[in-house]
């Protein structure tokens, strides 16, 4: 993507809105993926950290979760993610913003500039002489892909001097609009500075002007992207430059069309919806040319068996280059599970043994379920129609059925909004196609509530009152039944590509957003709403669980079947209903339910991989 491109999106983002009605993109009130993590996070966990850290002190933010390293940050105010910067030096950025820990915007929000986000280090040995040539460096980018901050915001750094028990500001940016990532270094030889028990933090100052105007469309603004923070000995000046070859982007869907598909559809079509090659970016941040191997694998995490992996060879990469690569795939996804499977794509860099190596390695997993989806599952933005004439506008996205088969639900992923003000009531469309635009209304459903979704990335599942068959080109969405800003979840790192329309004044018009809609067409077997057959099927993979019957507590066995900082646990009785959902353990706590037949499933990003019952006794 051409920076001019990137600058018409930043543009797009914010100045779609005048007095008439029309497409507009806010920003979000509320950080779903940032929320659900915080519900589910040990909140005792920081306190068990007490120890000093010695030198180097090194993060580029190339680990999995949305909060920072606990053994190296003692907050987690910022949002820690691979989707709002723009050209990132590494995978993983530290993103400040308007919302903080909990997922939410700050309280008492204002169009005054307030403190926002932090991000403190736990303390520091620096009890060493001026001579050692301790230098402190970092990576900053303003605005990325979301909201420049304004001339009065900035983001700042403080150095702790531990002598003094004081905070001291040395260094400080202005808001403005994107850029690349620029290097700062800075040398400390102050001796307040080097003294064990040293610190330092950095802080942002926003200001929310949009709460002024359509509280609906009031959401995140103002944000900073930080990566690759080094504070460390025997460095001059002009050391900015870090000796790392790294991924940069994540790996997307290696389907042809969508992020996600029916895996019922996908076996009658994998010929021509299987991508031909592995997309990977990463860059050489050295200044010297490095040798880079690429080597893929493919598992199959229903049944924990790699099936695929390969080697895409060795090559040189010239000093600070970016370098997108097509690793030729000759391969499709294959399973005999009937109705769903999970794939797990890991793309790994070999270089030499002085890089750091958490940011050679990157994953992506491949969802086959019970919907389509062409967004990624993160929302960066919000979406809807407002202005004046937007009542009975309508928004509608096109799928294709490859199959003749029955739509059963349709998802969507509709953002909070300030003071709650967009939950209003909205009719559920789905339309046939009239060569390339939505047709015929074949199925409506009036005054459906707006509601957040509790599922890890906020999509909320409208079951339909009767199935909608469909093969070939439908299409999904809403009509409004106010001029109120519906504000949709919006992703803005995978594109419509032409399919999202919008309906004003009698005429459907290709939208000019970029970046896709966050609703999913679900499809296949009927829904039953009355027992645990709502809950998910996983063929063949029996969650390993004891006591059983238990009292107090479950312990859980997975072995070496996934990344466990991935992982998700859900409690439900034989209803459907939840009672339990939080981070994975080995031990989770089951005293506070009451006697009787309960599911255990364990989740990978919102899929089921494996599932038990158990008995609770008194």
């Amino acid at each position: 993507m051409t920076k001019r491109i990137i600058l018409n999106i930043a543009f797009a983002f914010f100045f779609l809105i005048t007095i008439n009605s029309q497409e507009v993109i806010s920003g979000l009130q509320t950080n779903i993926l940032v929320n659900k993590a915080w519900e589910n996070l040990d909140k005792k966990k920081g306190l068990l950290i007490t120890d000093t850290l010695e030198l180097p002190f090194f993060d580029d933010f190339a680990q999995r979760g949305v909060f920072p390293v606990e053994s190296k940050w003692s907050d987690n105010d910022v949002f820690i993610n691979n989707t709002y910067s723009i050209q990132q030096i590494t995978a993983g950025m530290a993103t400040f913003d308007a919302i903080d820990q909990t997922g939410k915007l700050y309280d008492g929000v204002s169009a005054s500039v307030f403190k926002a986000d932090h991000l403190t280090s736990r303390p520091i040995n620096m009890n060493y002489p001026a001579i050692d040539s301790i230098c402190f460096s970092f990576f900053y980018q303003p605005q990325g892909l979301a909201d420049a901050p304004e001339i009065n915001d900035s983001l700042t750094l403080e150095f702790f001097a531990p002598s003094d028990n004081k905070w001291y500001s040395v260094w400080n940016a202005r808001g403005s609009t994107v850029n690349d990532f620029k290097p700062v270094i800075i040398k400390i030889d102050q001796p307040r500075f080097l003294k064990s028990g040293f610190r330092f933090r950095f802080i942002n100052y926003v200001s929310l002007s949009s709460v002024l105007s359509d509280p609906a469309m009031a959401g995140n603004s103002d944000q900073w992207n930080v990566d690759y923070v080094l504070l460390d000995k025997n460095r001059n000046m002009g050391d900015t430059i870090p000796e790392d070859v790294a991924f940069t982007l994540p790996v997307r869907s290696l389907l042809k069309t969508h992020e996600a598909m029916p895996w019922k559809q996908f076996r009658q079509v994998f010929l021509s919806e299987m991508a031909s090659s592995i997309n990977i970016n990463y860059r050489n941040n050295d200044n010297i040319v490095r040798n880079v191997t690429r080597n893929f694998e493919i598992r199959d995490m229903y049944k924990n068996i790699i099936t695929h992996s390969f080697s895409a060879g060795a090559t040189n990469i010239d000093p600070l280059t970016d370098r997108n690569y097509n690793a030729v795939l000759r391969y499709t996804f294959n399973s005999d599970n009937p109705d769903s499977t999970l794939f797990r794509i890991t793309s790994i860099l070999k270089t030499d043994d002085f890089d750091p190596k958490k940011n050679d390695t990157i994953v992506y997993f491949q969802k086959f379920g019970n919907y389509f989806a062409f967004d990624d599952g993160s929302a960066e933005g919000g979406y809807g129609i407002n202005g004046l004439g937007s009542r009975n506008a309508m928004v509608a996205y096109r799928f294709k059925s490859f199959v003749a088969d029955s739509l059963r639900a349709i998802q969507i992923c509709f953002n909070d909004s300030y003071l709650n003000s967009n939950v209003r009531s909205f009719d559920l469309m789905v339309w046939n196609d009239n060569n390339g635009k939505p047709g015929e209304i074949i199925y409506s459903q009036e005054e459906v509530m707006i509601s957040q979704g509790s599922s890890i990335n906020g999509f909320y599942t409208y079951i339909l009152n009767e199935s909608v068959g469909v093969n070939g080109f439908f299409y999904v969405g809403w009509k409004q039944r106010s001029e109120t800003f519906l504000n949709a979840g919006f992703d803005f790192n995978t594109l419509h590509n032409g399919r999202q329309f919008y309906w004003i004044n009698g005429n459907w018009t290709a939208s000019n957003a970029h970046g896709s809609l966050m609703i999913r067409p679900v499809v296949g077997a009927q829904f039953k709403t009355t027992s645990i057959s709502d809950l998910p099927e996983v063929e063949s993979t029996r969650l390993n669980i004891w006591p059983n019957p238990t009292k107090d507590f479950l312990s859980i066995e997975t072995g070496d079947l996934i990344f466990k900082d991935d992982l998700t646990i859900s409690i439900f009785d034989l209803q459907g209903r939840r009672f339990k959902m939080e981070s994975f353990t080995e031990r989770i706590d089951v005293s506070s339910l009451k006697e009787g037949i309960y599911v255990i499933i364990l989740y990978n990003n919102n899929e089921p991989l494996k599932i038990n019952r158990f008995i609770k006794t008194f």
